[in-house]
């Protein structure tokens, strides 16, 4: 039986490559998106298309008892928003909503989803859980300020990966990933990096991971991102 993958927000972008890379190399993979009808290009690939919005934390549990009994080998936690953009993310005048909205996605979701998929991962033999964050939740890393609402979501991302490490020791080894500047919807068209070329570097990462190394927040490169 060929391993099970399950990618949220995979409509586009890291989401959708993921998909592409995993379906490419074998793997059955479960992709997910809030409208299927309207992602073609996922479609085009081949894998099962399910409707999930994240922001829907109640629909959680239908949605993983729709699986059924077949075991998860790996959960990519993709889906995520930036927030709002320009004066949105400034201090004088952060968007209160969107802070909130972004939360719930980028780091509510992220645990209520994992809450709900344990029995899934739990019926793999060496099952992982990876959540993709970014350079901008490291607190280290943090010397240009702004961008608040979506830099203090993935640092409450990291902290719900660091908390499920210890949770899930010994069960599921879980770990947190910078993608690197992205050339996507998100990371715009300056950025250096191309999505191939960072879900191809952070899937090296992911088949690296041992339970040892649960927690981990690693970049796209293999290095550790200091928190």
């Amino acid at each position: 039986m060929s391993p099970h993958v399950l990618i949220t927000g995979a409509n586009r972008g890291l989401g959708l490559e993921f998909a592409r890379q995993y379906r490419n190399d074998g793997w059955t993979v479960t992709a997910t998106c809030r409208n299927p009808a309207e992602a073609g290009a996922l479609r085009d690939l081949g894998v099962e298309v399910v409707a999930l919005d994240v922001s829907k934390v109640e629909t959680f549990g239908d949605f993983a008892r729709s699986l059924g009994s077949a075991p998860v080998d790996l959960f990519v936690n993709n889906a995520g928003v930036y927030g709002a953009f320009g004066e949105g993310q400034l201090f004088g005048s952060v968007d209160v909503a969107s802070w909130q909205d972004t939360f719930l996605v980028n780091a509510i979701a992220p645990l209520k989803l994992t809450e709900a998929l344990l029995p899934r991962l739990e019926a793999a033999r060496a099952p992982k859980a990876v959540y993709v964050s970014s350079l901008m939740g490291s607190i280290a890393e943090n010397i240009s300020g702004d961008n608040i609402i979506y830099r203090t979501s993935k640092t409450a991302l990291n902290m719900v990966v660091k908390g499920l490490s210890v949770t899930l020791a010994g069960r599921v080894t879980v770990a947190a990933l910078h993608p690197g500047w992205v050339r996507t919807d998100m990371g715009g068209p300056d950025a250096p990096l191309e999505a191939k070329d960072s879900v191809s570097g952070m899937r090296r990462v992911i088949e690296a991971l041992t339970p040892g190394d649960t927690g981990a927040f690693r970049g796209f490169d293999g290095a550790d991102v200091p928190w």
